[in-house]
């Protein structure tokens, strides 16, 4: 093994120059492959905030218009959900169906705490089952409760940036716990503090659904939305089939055409969680196979240089095959120092890799737009994951031994007496 190295760093010590620029290539092709598989995770985890804190087997149910006439009715009615199909789906489906919940919100109402005033707060009435469907962290405290929903009581659960304002910036929530919080005219009492994501535009006061109910007037069963979470679908015709069912209970409850799929919007986080993964695996495949052409470059750079040292050797493999030298000796030669250059360079070119992601995360990663609402940042997290740092370390040696293998299979071949004549 001593006499092998010794030999590889003879050869590249003789040929600096050319070594060093097709061993550039090499390493700029697995930089390549490092920056952009980088950047592609921190685009993936950017379109992947938006799900965040969201329970993974949800559907929620939103009204929306017939495509179809029927009975009389023309295509085009907006249709509506009430508290007795929450019910009845719940009922339909016990095996499938966890939990159900819905919501009602509020906006612009004015909190004032002590002395303190917080304008342009938002009041959600919802159930207890909303608290595990969007997985709500509760910090101190607890959150709505079946006998909040009974009682209609005023009880209300705040965020934790919230309560940290109340605080002063400090962070003891559960002295905030029992007080009273004024909102608009009337007086709640604080039994919760969440946790709230930053990226976010949270504002959002829970309390029990009944109380808002009653609070903002609403003398009716009508409905925003429907959700809940379910299980037991785990393919995507699985979810088809069973969207296709609520749609047919619902516009059979509603008087639509059984086949209408317009008249009601189901968004499911389940499929689009298999969709954004399916998403992720082609946009990461796009990216291999941009990085793999770029550090095809390389290999066909360092194949090159071996087939020039090959050349350049000619005489010396014919002395060592005519005093005994085995045509393997000789492939194992050739092999040897074209992984050695491969996987040299590569390596820094990994390294330099990984250092780029980092400064990448610190400069575009930092930095945010506003969509709808919401702080979106540009990138999160963009890195290679030790997956990636073996995949490559793999690549770089079944590169390197491609890049030699052929001018080790000419040097094998080398004929001991036209060897010896060669210059």
């Amino acid at each position: 093994m001593h006499d092998l190295i010794t030999e590889i760093w003879e050869s590249v010590r003789r040929n600096k120059l050319r070594t060093s620029l097709t061993g550039f290539s090499v390493a700029w092709g697995i930089f390549m492959i490092i920056v952009l598989l980088g950047a592609g995770n921190g685009l993936m985890n950017s379109f992947n905030q938006d799900s965040e804190g969201y329970a993974s087997n949800t559907m929620t149910i939103y009204p929306s218009v017939t495509s179809k006439p029927y009975k009389g009715y023309k295509e085009g009615r907006w249709m509506r959900l009430n508290e007795q199909d929450m019910v009845f789906i719940a009922r339909q489906f016990p095996e499938v169906i966890d939990q159900v919940t819905t919501t009602v919100s509020r906006s612009g109402f004015t909190t004032t705490y002590k002395k303190k005033n917080i304008q342009d707060m938002s009041i959600t009435g919802t159930f207890p089952g909303h608290a595990t469907m969007n997985h709500i962290d509760v910090l101190a405290g607890r959150f709505i409760n079946n006998l909040d929903i009974a009682d209609k009581r005023k009880v209300v659960v705040v965020t934790h940036m919230y309560a940290k304002n109340l605080l002063e910036g400090k962070t003891d929530y559960e002295k905030l716990l029992g007080k009273k919080l004024r909102v608009g005219n009337l007086v709640f009492t604080i039994v919760g503090v969440r946790h709230a994501f930053e990226n976010r535009n949270d504002r959002d006061l829970y309390i029990p659904y009944t109380t808002a109910k009653a609070i903002f007037g609403m003398n009716t069963n009508d409905l925003d939305e429907i959700s809940f979470t379910f299980n037991g679908l785990e393919t995507e015709a699985e979810n088809e089939a069973f969207e296709h069912r609520i749609h047919q209970i619902l516009n059979s409850r509603h008087d639509a055409a059984l086949d209408d799929e317009s008249s009601y919007y189901i968004y499911n986080q389940f499929t689009q969680n298999m969709q954004m993964n399916q998403g992720r695996s082609i946009l990461n495949t796009g990216l291999w196979i941009i990085g793999l052409f770029t550090l095809l470059g390389g290999v066909v750079g360092v194949s090159n240089i071996m087939l020039i040292t090959v050349k350049e050797r000619t005489h010396e493999f014919g002395i060592r095959k005519a005093i005994g030298a085995k045509p393997w000796g000789i492939t194992k030669l050739i092999i040897a120092e074209s992984v050695a250059i491969t996987a040299f360079f590569g390596y820094i070119g990994m390294v330099l890799g990984l250092i780029a992601c980092f400064v990448m995360d610190q400069t575009v990663g930092q930095e945010s737009m506003d969509v709808f609402g919401q702080n979106i940042r540009l990138l999160i997290n963009p890195t290679v994951g030790m997956s990636e740092a073996i995949k490559s370390t793999v690549l770089l040696v079944v590169a390197g031994t491609v890049a030699g293998l052929f001018p080790a299979m000419k040097a094998a071949r080398v004929r001991p007496i036209e060897a010896l004549r060669a210059d």
